[in-house]
């Protein structure tokens, strides 16, 4: 069956989402998405903690994804600052991205209690689906670190010397619970 010729040149109407261009014919405008642009956060003097971590990272990258950026760029997310952590709801499961960065985090600190000591202290992170839990850094038979963890949808620091200070301070505790204890340490 075979449309009558008046038919055929007659133009569909237009519908919602329609990509038909506007009505004169051209094409449909292309609009650009803008990205905010990426705020790379002051760097502190001499920073104890924040290499570990940023080497910690940087040896999961499997794709070259931090390649030629600096450390500041890589650690930005984990920076937070109150009006923004504030805006995170804490209802729901946390964000799988909030999760790997306290998950690296706690490794980076295991990872330099062994550079300090020769043990490495192993974290076992215990959370509930809220944001609740508890980190343990292990050395053996030996507790190194324990901490309580609540309100893991807003996990962050003011700046990357307040995450440098958290950082170094777990792993004085913890070097120094090794030292205190050595025959706890061998298995």
């Amino acid at each position: 069956m075979s449309l009558s010729p008046d038919r055929e040149s007659a133009t569909p109407p237009a519908t919602v989402g329609d990509s038909s261009g506007g009505p004169d014919g051209a094409p449909p405008r292309k609009t650009k998405k803008t990205r905010a642009p990426v705020v790379i956060p002051a760097w502190p003097d001499d920073p104890v903690f924040l290499p570990e971590l940023s080497a910690l990272i940087r040896a999961g990258d499997c794709c070259g994804l931090w390649e030629g950026k600096s450390d500041a760029h890589i650690l930005r997310g984990y920076v937070l600052g109150q009006a923004q952590r504030r805006a995170i709801p804490i209802l729901g499961e946390p964000d799988p991205r909030v999760l790997r960065r306290l998950k690296t985090y706690y490794q980076a600190v295991g990872v330099a209690i062994g550079r300090r000591t020769g043990t490495i202290a192993s974290p076992v992170i215990e959370l509930s689906n809220e944001g609740f839990g508890r980190v343990v850094l292990t050395a053996g038979r030996l507790v190194a670190v324990s901490r309580s963890l609540r309100d893991v949808h807003r996990f962050g620091f003011d700046d990357l010397a307040a995450l440098d200070a958290a950082g170094a301070a777990l792993v004085e505790e913890g070097a120094t619970l090794i030292a205190a204890h050595p025959s706890l340490i061998e298995l």
